[in-house]
This record gives structure tokens, sequence and C-alpha cells, in this order.
């Protein structure tokens, strides 16, 4: 399984799911000491058709627009047929709701590393950027159609998609259309999406 984005050990609050998985950490910042430091739009370093899931939480909404497709195109690539990706990413649609209503700096819920707001949500967590962590901006967000469009454009023959109450959205993208409906119900159920 490989964990994209994966931030320091022990912080991407894996799903039980893939506890007895062999985990590869990889993050662009060499500081988190990951298996491998690469950016997710280059995954070169890892050869085709040989990775079995792909676990990306909070991360791809630190690239700009036009790399999303690089993105899940590599994720494509290095994913096995049966392969999968999961991917958590914020609800800009319904982040939206708290923009509309004039709150965009009011705390919408408390994380382990402070208060949230829907301006962390839009921009990026505030006091990890005034810190000087410039990577943790957000430069691109996703809404429903917008991220199953994404999958669909990098080639993911399926994709389901799950509105979360923590403002996220939860994707799993099957690489090809052979997993069975059981398969791909089993798979939900066991993330927990």
């Amino acid at each position: 399984m490989l964990n994209a984005g994966s931030g320091p050990p022990g912080s991407s609050r894996l799903p039980e799911f893939f506890e007895q998985w062999r985990e590869l950490r990889i993050d662009v910042d060499p500081d988190v000491l990951p298996d491998l430091v690469a950016d997710i739009t280059d995954l070169s370093a890892i050869p085709t058709e040989t990775v079995d899931a792909i676990w990306s939480a909070h991360c791809i909404e630190h690239l700009f627009l036009h790399q999303i497709t690089q993105a899940l195109s590599e994720f494509h690539r290095v994913l096995k047929p049966s392969g999968f990706a999961c991917l958590i990413v914020p609800d800009l649609q319904t982040v939206a709701n708290y923009i509309v209503s004039d709150r965009l700096d009011e705390t919408i819920y408390e994380s382990a590393s402070g208060p949230v707001t829907a301006h962390d949500v839009l921009f990026g967590f505030g006091p990890a950027v005034a810190q000087g962590h410039i990577r943790m901006a957000h430069r691109c967000g996703f809404t429903p159609n917008s991220m199953v469009h994404h999958f669909h454009e990098s080639r993911f023959a399926e994709v389901v998609l799950r509105r979360r109450a923590t403002l996220e959205l939860a994707a799993v993208a099957l690489k090809t259309a052979s997993a069975t409906a059981i398969e791909r119900d089993a798979i939900l159920a066991n993330l927990a999406l």
C-alpha cells in the first residue's frame, strides 16, 4: 500500500483495513522521513503495476489544479490492474455554506492541531503556513463532481464518492472494472468511508 503524502510516521490515520498491509510512505518533504522522497506527480521510482492500493488523505489539494491529472495518472500507472486508490479531500461545496453565511473565520471544527476555519479549509491550515510550512497551502479544491471528473480523466474505471460529516469527500477509485460489486462494496465497508 502506497501512502501518498504520508507526513511524519504515525500521522496519517490509516484506516484499520490497511493495518496489516506493507506500507510505503511517500512525501515530498524529507524532514518527515518518508520511505521515498517524491512528488506525487512523478512516481517514476515506482515500477508500473506494482501497487495494490493507494491511500492519500489531505494531500492532492496542495497541488495546483493542472497537476491533479498528473498525480492521478501516476496513481493509475503504479496500481496493479486489480488495484484501487482511496483519497480524502476537503469538501468545498459543504465549506461554501460557511462562506455564504459570512463565517469564513469562524471555527468549524477542532483538529488535533487546533481550531479549523473555512479559511483554513480553502487555503490551507493558517498556523502551519504562518510557521513557514508553505507546502501546506491549498492550491486547488474539490466538489463531488470535480473529484469524479478528475478520476475519469485519469482513466480510472469506477469511482465511488462519499460525503463525510467531517467536511470531507472520500473517494475510492478502481483502476479497472474487474472488481465485482461485492468486492467493491467490501472495500468500501472495510475502509469505513
